[in-house]
């Protein structure tokens, strides 16, 4: 049965200025690679800044080159950067495609196979940077040589409980797909396991898309789905069928506490969440845009426009998720409280970056 399609809601930038940074990781083999040829190829108009660790993996001629940067940075056709590095000038890179001048929407850095995604992740968040932020941690699993690959490195084991998204690449290939994504669920704990083929996911799975022409407010889940006239690959290459989304409005205020029993209870296969969240009494002046990857979550307090209409927006998508039920949840943290509750936002607090001592 088809789900309806999903009401447009406008969602703007997590926090103006700043940029996400994924990390994807994987071993030999897993498809990372061939993943972010295809994040770069279907940005949706956004401006990527990819950090590699050996740049002769890319596939440099299936990405229109537009010219080099410096000794190590090509500018891709589509206004993507790519930047190879090693892990002693992971920083200095960052702080590169960080610079306004840059026009950067995303960073997703590529480990190397070999890498600890762990060190890399401990990198992103050590940064100063105050337009820096860490947005999760992606890990590719090869399920045609999942068995062989854990055999030979069991610390895969402590990857998949690391990470917040989960892409168990090339299920078409392996001899019992739905095996594999089985243990991958019971290794990964509560990160979101998505099934892909050719490294195919839809990147609004790891940032906000921005639109190629000019329009107002953000992608809704049906424009990820809008692909160039040329591009005539099959739809179900995608694994587009098997995702769904929904749009929640609220003009009543969420209470903390409610909304986080329902964020720690989301079911596996809730990929995505963006959106704002009015808390109304129990933050007055801010509106609160949330972000969750997978497991990953953060909230980023942000002052409530003068004249802006306080509402609570979000959009969730996902993989055979009861929309109606989670619907229903959403409708229950409601709580239009009189009165302000000082320990109501602990929970919540918990999930907001500090900012950066130059921010």
């Amino acid at each position: 049965m088809s789900q309806p399609r999903p009401q447009q809601i406008q969602i703007g930038p997590i926090q103006a200025g700043q940029i996400p940074v994924v990390v994807l990781a994987g071993f030999l083999g897993s498809g990372k690679t061939t993943l972010l040829n295809h994040l770069l190829h279907h940005s949706g108009g956004s401006r990527i800044g990819a950090v590699v660790n050996d740049f002769g993996a890319i596939e440099i001629d299936a990405m229109a080159v537009a010219g080099a940067l410096g000794d190590s940075t090509v500018s891709l056709g589509n206004g993507c950067l790519c930047c190879a590095v090693d892990a002693s000038e992971l920083d200095e890179y960052l702080e590169r495609l960080a610079q306004p001048s840059a026009g950067i929407d995303v960073i997703v850095i590529e480990a190397s196979g070999l890498a600890e995604p762990q060190e890399l992740v401990r990198m992103v968040l050590a940064s100063e940077h105050p337009r820096i932020v860490y947005g999760g941690l992606v890990e590719v699993v090869d399920a045609a040589e999942f068995d062989a690959t854990r055999a030979k490195h069991p610390e895969i084991e402590r990857h998949l409980a690391l990470a917040d998204l989960v892409v168990v690449n090339k299920v078409d290939r392996a001899a019992d797909g739905e095996r594999v994504l089985r243990v991958v669920r019971e290794l990964a704990g509560r990160a979101a396991v998505v099934p892909a083929g050719y490294g195919r996911i839809d990147p609004g799975f790891l940032f906000d898309c921005r639109p190629s022409e000019e329009r107002i407010g953000q992608l809704s889940f049906d424009d990820l789905h809008r692909h160039d006239e040329g591009d005539r690959q099959s739809h179900d290459d995608h694994l587009h069928s098997a995702y769904n989304s929904l749009s929640f409005s609220s003009e009543v205020p969420l209470g903390p506490r409610r909304l986080m029993d329902f964020l720690d209870s989301r079911p596996e296969g809730l990929y995505r969440i963006k959106g704002y969240v009015d808390f109304g009494v129990q933050d007055s002046v801010n509106r609160y845009a949330v972000h969750a990857v997978g497991r990953f979550l953060r909230f980023y307090p942000e002052p409530w426009a003068r004249a802006e209409a306080r509402l609570t927006q979000l959009v969730l998508i996902g993989s055979g998720i009861d929309t109606a039920a989670l619907d229903k949840e959403l409708e229950a943290c409601k709580e239009d409280a009189p009165h302000a509750d000082e320990h109501s936002m602990w929970g919540v607090l918990r999930y907001v970056q500090e900012p950066s001592p130059e921010g």
